[in-house]
Formats: structure tokens, sequence, C-alpha cells
């Protein structure tokens, strides 16, 4: 037997299941063929059960594969340092790299992932949590895909910091797809929720998680006869699995101890193997660490409170040992089995044997003590140079003692952390330095930084920082702008939106610098301007008016506020030119979407005024590059959520539904990571609902609408297309006419006090005319009139067009054909093909013209509308005469056939059915043929 299969054996007893699942998982991940590919193995099991050991075997094996490997280990003393583990993967394997490597390496995922792996410092704008997860994905993919195949390790998972263990536990699932093995080992009453994917999880690998068992006696037995000889009689190894349980970690040290003591292994000495268990644990191993001496017992409390990978000059600083003493502590801990042996690499660091001991060790010390112990050790590892976040998670051990240097650190390492994308762990921070507490004329600093780190995580508290940060006196202008400003935009994206008015409204006349107070009119601009319940909109649109006349464009806050002025020129329906004329004012200079200082909103309203003035062009345009700018930011959750599903809506007022549809989709799915019926919620959904009625799909928007609680009632905040008109519009293409008109006449009580009445921006009027029509068509041609009348003041074709095709909807039957002729015309001449499919198909069936309706039918196949299209085909089939493709029905068609030959040409011949051969038949052609002949017939016609 080998020297190697001896020392397995002696540490590894009874896992020959779990060895051969890893076996399988690592077959699968270097052997070529069709099964190749990763997996997930969860080890599981309670303190001492043998996961260190099991996981050291799987990184031998690993590394016999030639697989490359990532290795990290939660710690108990570390769970409150983001990204501890995250780094310990990373680095390792990007060391060395200078700058412009990391650059090449990371791409522009650089300035994202660099601050939380430790491998930059933060630039710019801090990611998103989720923008930061998406890339450590991209991270982990890339080097899972350029050093294939990977075996990634995480012993003590359930010590992770949340922000490590939260990314590896959504990753997880990719594992399958990619060559990588990702193996997880915790304890499963300590693991957190948000790792749950690590219990659940299924796939190839088999069972999963693997839970480890106790050693069975037959084990134990094998372990003290190989350990102190095959003399051990059967009453003294029963013994030793009695008072072990079987507990691996405890069995093996108990045969050392046995061994070294020179224990005589039998049935007489066995009483005396209870003691030496109780010795490895909590009270008995802190009476045998105090046998070592004072300055052992000060080192190993030194080296609990550091955790892992422990530096051996900074314990020894805490400990207030000198080198030579820290050096023979650190012999005589080893000779005890409570550090472990030298390592290979030397800067490694110190390592106890078992966490168990180090817990122990830790809980041991005296309670005052041990704060003690971290406030010393906080002020070690910053002189060491390891920088005021490895400190502050000391210092959140520590008991507040009014010492500014403290404040100073925490507040340091908030800030890097917030920076990095943990907000949480500034959060902690800066909560410690709080209660500290800081100096007077500092406090109401710390508060800010406070609600700053608070925002995402917790909005409510968020407030109430803000809040009471005010209520501080203190003098610092700059210091107090910030906080109304961040405190208006909580209040805002909290759906109190009148608080955010009323908050800076109170604040300006108190204001003294001009721009300052113009910055804060700004602001209050801004959140009313998307308050639906504004109490006097129209005097605030004088105002706003009067003030963007005068203004020259010379800085960011004039131009925002000349932004507001084209949005607001907008909604009231200005002419087109004046709208379009602020807008290009707002554009002469580069417009950041991502500026650090303020919100992406106002660039989001001057690119949508160029949409429903019908330049859509330009609208995408400045949305492709903000999404970029977003993307660069690591803002991957709110502003691309907006950016997906506004981009939707620029293409579905162009007719691009299919297209209109994925992008809205994507933002649904961005949106649901930030929360069902927040402001990104209902915009995706009232983009995604409107795209799904012009398709065609009533049934599917209702049972979406029905599925994310869309109704009401409806937000506070102004959304684009209006959330209460989409369901009525939703209600209407249900054919509950009566409830779409309750809808669309508190619609009207809402944006008409406001002064809103551009229908290009909102066609309120126009669904309710088509909801009154049956029973009041007076009233119902007054309203599309009224709508008509507006629209020609804003002047843009869409708009004009939409309701001239409604006005003759509701018309009297000799009114129609000039109103839809005009539509037909004006929908031509605009970036609206949906709307132009709708002004064909109308125009085409009171002129029962073929040409007009062929040229209806492919305008709607190009825009994706498939119930449309089906409508048309059926007219078309049914008009008698020559077909498009040279045919004739021989007679007349059944209603199937109908539907069959409009599945076709509607692009869907699956839903054709059994009739389709009928049809083809018939028509003496086949469906690819019958859709060409439609189409072609449709080009001749134009």
């Amino acid at each position: 037997m080998t020297d190697r299969r001896t020392r397995i054996r002696r540490t590894i007893f009874e896992r020959e299941a779990e060895l051969v699942a890893v076996d399988e998982a690592l077959d699968r991940l270097t052997d070529p063929g069709p099964d190749t590919g990763g997996a997930l193995l969860a080890l599981s099991g309670p303190a001492g059960l043998g996961k260190t050991t099991l996981l050291a075997e799987v990184r031998r094996r690993a590394l016999a594969r030639d697989c490359t490997l990532l290795a990290a280990r939660g710690g108990e003393q570390e769970q409150g340092q983001p990204f501890h583990v995250a780094r310990q993967l990373i680095q390792p394997q990007l060391a060395g790299r200078s700058e412009a490597a990391l650059r090449e390496t990371l791409g522009s995922w650089y300035a994202i992932v660099g601050p939380a792996l430790g491998l930059c410092a933060p630039e710019g704008a801090p990611p998103d949590p989720q923008g930061l997860r998406d890339g450590l994905d991209w991270v982990l993919t890339h080097l899972t895909v350029q050093r294939a195949p990977v075996v990634l390790v995480l012993d003590d998972a359930h010590w992770a910091d949340a922000e490590s263990l939260g990314w590896l536990a959504a990753f997880a699932p990719r594992a399958e797809h990619l060559p990588l093995l990702l193996v997880v080992a915790y304890r499963p009453d300590e693991l957190p929720a948000h790792a749950e994917s690590f219990r659940t999880l299924p796939g190839r690998a088999g069972q999963r998680p693997l839970p480890l068992a106790p050693l069975s006696a037959a084990a134990v037995t094998t372990l003290v006869r190989e350990t102190v000889g095959e003399h051990a009689d059967d009453a003294f190894c029963q013994e030793a699995w009695t008072v072990t349980t079987g507990n691996p970690f405890e069995a093996v040290e108990l045969t050392a101890k046995v061994r070294d003591k020179g224990l005589p292994p039998v049935e007489a000495s066995a009483p005396l193997l209870r003691d030496l268990v109780a010795a490895q644990r909590g009270s008995g191993l802190v009476a045998r660490l105090q046998s070592l001496g004072p300055s052992t017992v000060r080192f190993a409390w030194a080296c609990s409170v550091l955790g892992t990978a422990i530096p051996q000059q900074i314990a020894a600083r805490v400990a207030g040992l000198g080198t030579e003493e820290a050096a023979d502590a650190t012999l005589r801990l080893r000779d005890a089995r409570i550090l472990s042996a030298a390592p290979e690499d030397a800067a490694a660091g110190l390592e106890f044997v078992h966490p168990l001991i180090a817990t122990a060790i830790y809980r041991g010390i005296p309670d005052a003590l041990r704060v003690a112990l971290h406030g010393k050790t906080a002020s070690a590892v910053v002189d060491a140079g390891l920088g005021s976040s490895a400190a502050a998670r000391h210092l959140l051990e520590t008991q507040p003692e009014n010492d500014p240097w403290v404040v100073r650190t925490l507040r340091e390492a908030a800030a890097e952390n917030l920076r990095s994308g943990a907000p949480e762990a500034a959060r902690r921070q800066l909560a410690r330095a709080l209660q500290e507490p800081p100096d007077f004329d500092e406090r109401a600093a710390v508060l800010y930084e406070l609600g700053c780190a608070s925002l995402l995580t917790e909005p409510a508290n968020t407030v109430n920082h803000l809040r009471a940060a005010l209520a501080e006196p203190f003098d610092d202008p700059a210091l107090r702008q910030g906080i109304v400003i961040r405190l208006a935009q909580v209040l805002s994206h909290s759906d109190l939106l009148s608080e955010a008015s009323e908050l800076l409204a109170r604040e300006i006349p108190h204001t003294q610098d001009a721009r300052a107070r113009l910055r804060l009119q700004s602001e209050q601009f801004m959140w009313d301007a998307f308050n639906a319940a504004e109490p006097d909109s129209p005097a605030r649109s004088r105002r706003l008016t009067k003030l963007a006349e005068h203004l020259t464009g010379r800085d960011l806050t004039e131009r925002y506020v000349i932004g507001l002025r084209a949005w607001d020129a907008c909604l009231r329906g200005e002419p087109v030119e004046v709208v379009l004329h602020h807008a290009d004012r707002v554009l002469e200079e580069h417009f950041s979407w991502a500026h650090e200082d303020r919100g992406f909103e106002v660039p989001v309203l001057t690119a949508m005024v160029h949409m429903y003035a019908d330049r859509p062009g330009r609208a995408e345009e400045l949305f492709e590059a903000g999404t970029a700018e977003f993307e660069r930011q690591g803002w991957y959750g709110a502003h691309l959520s907006f950016a997906h599903s506004l981009r939707g809506y620029i293409r579905y007022r162009r007719g691009r539904l299919v297209e209109a549809e994925e992008l809205a989709r994507t933002g649904l799915r961005l949106a649901e990571r930030v929360g069902r019926r927040t402001p990104v919620h209902w915009y995706a959904i009232a983009i995604l609902v409107t795209t799904l009625i012009a398709r065609g799909r009533t049934d599917e928007a209702w049972e979406l609408a029905h599925e994310h609680d869309y109704g009401e009632p409806f937000p506070a905040a102004v959304v684009f297309p209006d959330s209460q008109t989409v369901h009525a519009e939703l209600l209407l293409a249900r054919g509950d006419r009566k409830a779409a008109a309750a809808e669309l006449e508190a619609v009207d009580r809402r944006l008409t006090p406001r002064g809103i009445q551009n229908p290009s921006w909102c066609p309120w009027q126009l669904h309710l005319a088509l909801a009154v029509a049956p029973e009041d068509p007076a009233r119902a041609r007054a309203l599309a009139a009224d709508a008509l009348r507006r629209a020609r003041a804003f002047g843009a074709p869409s708009g004009i067009g939409q309701a001239l095709r409604v006005s003759a909807d509701v018309a009297a039957p000799q009114d129609r054909l000039p109103l839809l002729h005009e539509a037909v015309t004006l929908l031509a001449a605009s970036p609206a093909g949906y709307e132009l499919a709708l002004a064909l198909t109308a125009l085409g069936t009171e002129l029962q013209d073929r040409a007009v309706l062929t040229r209806a039918l492919l305008t709607s196949r190009e825009c994706g509308a498939d119930a449309l299209t089906a409508t048309l085909t059926h007219r078309l089939l049914t008009l008698g005469g020559e077909l498009p493709c040279g045919s004739s029905w021989e007679d007349e068609p059944t209603p199937e056939e109908l539907n069959a030959a409009a599945a076709v040409v509607g692009g869907v011949p699956s839903q054709a059915g059994p009739e389709l051969s009928a049809v083809c038949r018939k028509l003496g052609t086949d469906p690819a043929g019958l859709a060409d002949a439609l189409a072609a017939f449709a080009r001749g016609a134009r």
C-alpha cells in the first residue's frame, strides 16, 4: 500500500459513496463525449463530519486530472467582509497582471467588478447589485471557458460573506452548462436563506446535497488500530466510538492524543477517553490552552480574532509579542494540534486545525478582552496597510467610545464598499459610526451617507436617516442640498411624489446661492412632472415656461430645466416644432444618462419627446447611447429595465411588434429583479400589454395583467403609456365597453385638470370614443373630433392619422372615406407602421378594394400583427373573384378553410389545421405559394 493511500485511508473513512459521486462528476467534466459538462455537488453535515477533509481530496483528484482549481473558504470572523470569498476564488487567477492587462482581460467589466475583487480602486458611480452579479458571472464564465475544465471548491459556505454567497448561489444552475464542477460544503443548520439553491438544485450529478453521516463503530475501530496499533482491544475501540459519537474530527483528534500520551489501548484505559475528548471542546479546550502559557494564550486569542489566513506579524502585534515569542507560540500551538502545520506557501498565513477549535478559543476570550482585541486588531490592520475595509469588521465588534478615528475609519470603509457594490456592508459600518458617535458637526454627514447606503435595501429607513440629517444643526450648504435632493429622490421612488415636491418647495426660498436654488427648482419641476396627482399642473407649466425661456443651457442644471420644458410642451400638446426646439437645445452637448449626481429621468424624457414627435430613429439613437452608459456603469437593475421597456415602446410605435415584445419581455424580466408594483414594473407591464393587444393576443395580455396584479390602485407616478389607459384598452379589447369607459373617464378626470391633452401621448379620448360609440354615437364623435383637433395642434402625423382613423370608425357612413383617405396619406408618411395597417384595413373594408386590403395585409404582416393579418386574409378570401395566387375557389370556402388560409398568411401555419390541404387543393397552390402570392400582389398593388 502506498503512503498516499495510507494517508487517505487514515483521514477518510466511509465516504465511498461521496467519492464515487465526485469521480463521476469529474469524469463528466474531463472526458470528451456527448455527456461532457459541469455539475453542482453539495456536501452537508454538522461540524466535524469531515467536509474539509473530503474537499481536500476533491482538490487532489481535480489537480490530478489537470483541472484548474478555484478554492475558497468562508470564515466565521470574515462573514461581514464583502466579497471575501469571491476574492479568494478570482484574485489568484488574475494576480500579478498590470492594469492594462486586467483591462484587456475584463473588458467593459473592469470598472464594475474590479473594485469588488480588490483589483482596482472604485471609479465613477457604483454599480447596482444586479449589475455587479452579472459582472461576476461574466468573469467566472470567462475564466471557466479559458481554463477549462475548472473545479470550484467552497468550504464552510455557511460562513461565506452574503455578497459572495448570494452570487454563487444564483450562478450555481449555470454550472451544468459549463465545463465547471462546483463543489460546496456547508453546515445545513447554518446555511443562510439566500443560498437555498445549494440544498435544492436538481441536476445530473445525482442526489443533492450529499449528507455526511457519522462514522460507524467499525470505522472508528479501524482508525484507532491504524493509529495506535492493531493490539487496541474491542472495548477500548467501542468506547472511542461512544465518546466521539462517530464524529470524524473528534475521533482523529482522540486517537492522536492517545498515541501522543502513550495511553495503552486497553479496556482499563477506556474511562480516560471521555476526558480526552472533553479537552477538545469548549471549556476543556480552553483549559488545555491555558496550560501552554500566557503568551501562547494571548497569541491564540489574537489568531482567533483575525480568523483565517492569519498574518503572523499582525497576530504578534495584537498579542503584544515579539517576533521570536510569536514563533515559539506558533510552534507550541502546532504541537498541541491547535494550529495547522506550516503550509508550503509561507505567505498563506496561519490556520487553525479545525473551525471548531477557532470558535471555542474565540468564545473563551473574556467579553471585555475580546472587544479590546478587536479594537487593537483594527489599528494593527490599518497600520499594516490592509486598509479601512479590513479594519471595519473588527470595529463593528467594539463598543462606542467617542473616538474620531473609529468614525473616520468606518466612513472610509463604507465609502469604499458602497462604490464597490456592497451597500449593505456600508450600511452596517455607517450605522456603527453613528453609535460611536461622530462629532457634533459631523453627524449630519454620517446620516446622509447612511441614507445613501440604505437606498436600495431599506428605502423607508433611508427617509428616516435623511430627515434626521436635515434636523441636525450644521452649516454646510452643499451638504444640505445633497440631503434634500437625495431625500426627494427616495420619496419619489417610494411613490410619495407630493411629499418630495413639498420638501423642495420648503427648501428653495431658504437657498441663498442662485445656482443651488436653480438646481432645487429643476428637481421640483421633475418630480412634479411625474406626479399624477399634482394639484396645479398648469401653474407649474407656466413657471417652467417662463424660467426655461431665459436659460441658455450653459450648464447641466439649465439643460435639465430645458429638457423638462420640452417634456411639458409635449404633454400639453404644444406644436411639435416647439417641443423639438427645446429638445435640440438640451442635446447640443453630450447629455449623460449616468451622471453620478443626477437621475436618468430627464435624459429619458428628452429622448421620448422625439418618439412622440415622429422621430423614433433619433429616440432610439439616444436610448442606445444611454443603455450603453448604464451597462458601462454596471446598472443592470431598474435602469436597464427602463431602457429595454421604453425601447420596446418605441418599436411598438414604429409598428415593429415582434421586436417590441422581445424588448418589453426583457424589461419585465429585469423589473422582476427590482420588485413588483415598483415604477419600473408598471412600465414593463404597460408596454408588454399594449404590444400583445396589438398582436391580437388579448387573452395572453389579460392573463399577464392578472398575474402581475396590473390594475387599481394605479401608481401615483406618471407612467407612459398611461397605466390606467392601457388597462382600459385591455378591457375594450375583451369587449367590456362599460368597464373600459369607466376607466377612461377616470383618466379624463386625472389628466384634463393637469393640462395633459396630447393624444399622441395618451389617446384616452379615442379609446373612450370607441367604448361609448354603440350607445352614444354623438358623444363618441365629439370625443374623436376633440382628439383630432388636439392632434392637429401637436402636429405629429402619426397622432393625427390615429385620430382620423378612430374618427372615421365612429363617424356616419357618408363621412368616413375622406377621414380614412387622409389618415392613410398621413400615416404612410409617418413611422407608425401598425397604425398604417389599421387605417388601410378600415379604408379597404369601406371601399371593398382588394388592392388596399392586400396592401394592408402586407403591412400587417411586416408589423407582426397576427390577428389583424388573419382578419385581412378572411376578408380577401371572401371578396370573391380571382385570388392573388391566380386561382379561384371552386365553391364557397368553409369557415375552417378560411381559418387555415388565414393562419398560413399570418405566418403561423402550425395553426392551419387539417383544412390546409383542402385550401391549397382548391387554390391550386401550396402554403408558401399562397403567402408569397398574396405578398407579391400587395407589392404590385402599391
